[in-house]
């Protein structure tokens, strides 16, 4: 028997159509621990990640439900199923299985694994979401300190800017009709590769972060790669962005960056090909001083009458999200909504609102 792992992430659904993915490689790093090593060990436990072998070329089975699909994994070892969905589901998260059982030359691959996939609920909203900058403090513009800090800091030590928890909280509730948390189907897109995926998802659980659909930039397998980790063209966001504006036409996207790479031009364009898709646009500054075409941008973005803020400090985009009625458009909105239920850290603007009912 040749061993060979599956590594599954977060896939999501429309009403028609399901979309999932994954890599085949030879053995992934295991265990929840390894995230939370200190010094050399956490260093040997992100070069671990950028050393992963794929596998390309075996057939990757799909079961959901009573449906099976079959595609072919490719040279390094990424599949992906879009395949029609036959039966109704709730709104909600699901779980989806993919399994491996070939022979090639002689050699039997065998391997199953089981992830999740998001139905977004009526009425929701979609939260697209650069990382790296835009909530996690990352020095993406500083080469060397970005990759000091990727080696020496495990994912308690990384660090969210203050209050950008507590918006992506808020921006949980929003919604065209009435808010209910975790109905909003949130995607977080990054030029980071695919080997940071769980060290991603570990610190966006550790934080208090929404559970999201990562997209995120081709793997690699090797320390050479690893040198120029999330360098290079950012075209592959744009790309990810589009597809899936497209597979959920019904939607309105809230789309957050930062000014330290590509996202105001990503997302300029973005405006104007689908003006009518996007509710509004949030943009972290990164230095003292706003950048100039940063600040231009922005204004060709409200020009198309999108809602968009440039900010320097979460609190900002906080009180942007409230005063343009994205969250809570109206003290009636809050009916429903248990206290227990309410990020404490937006409680207290919550509390105010009903008061004036």
């Amino acid at each position: 028997m040749k061993r060979c792992d599956i590594k599954l992430y977060r896939g999501y659904a429309n009403k028609k159509e399901l979309v999932v993915f994954g890599h085949v490689v030879k053995k992934y790093p295991s265990g929840e621990k390894k995230y939370t090593r200190r010094g050399f060990r956490y260093a040997r436990t992100i070069i671990e990640l950028f050393s992963i072998k794929t596998i390309p070329y075996l057939k990757v089975t799909l079961r959901v439900g009573n449906m099976i699909a079959q595609v072919t994994a490719e040279e390094d070892g990424y599949f992906r199923f879009q395949v029609p969905l036959h039966e109704q589901l709730p709104s909600g998260w699901h779980t989806y299985e993919v399994f491996i059982d070939e022979e090639v030359d002689g050699k039997k691959y065998r391997a199953s694994a089981t992830e999740e996939f998001f139905l977004p609920y009526k009425s929701s909203y979609g939260i697209i979401s650069d990382i790296d900058d835009t909530f996690l403090i990352s020095y993406s513009r500083r080469s060397f300190k970005k990759l000091f800090v990727l080696l020496s800091k495990n994912v308690q030590a990384r660090k969210p800017f203050d209050d950008v928890v507590k918006h992506y909280q808020l921006l949980s509730f929003a919604s065209r009709t009435h808010p209910h948390k975790t109905s909003n189907v949130f995607f977080y897109v990054s030029s980071s590769e695919w080997n940071l995926y769980d060290m991603i998802v570990r610190f966006a659980e550790l934080n208090g972060l929404p559970k999201a659909v990562l997209k995120l930039k081709k793997i690699k397998s090797g320390l050479d790669d690893f040198v120029m980790t999330g360098a290079g063209s950012h075209d592959h966001k744009l790309r990810k962005i589009h597809n899936i504006i497209e597979f959920y036409p019904e939607l309105q996207f809230i789309l957050l960056g930062d000014d330290s790479q590509k996202d105001p031009v990503i997302y300029e364009d973005i405006c104007r090909n689908f003006p009518g898709s996007i509710r509004a646009v949030y943009i972290r500054q990164t230095n003292k001083r706003s950048k100039p075409e940063t600040t231009q941008l922005m204004k060709n973005i409200q020009a198309l009458g999108i809602d968009a803020c440039y900010f320097s400090q979460s609190s900002k985009a906080i009180i942007h999200s409230l005063d343009h009625g994205i969250v809570f458009q109206s003290p009636s909105d809050l009916e429903g909504i248990p206290v227990e239920k309410i990020p404490e850290e937006v409680l207290p603007v919550v509390q105010a609102l009903k008061e004036t009912k």
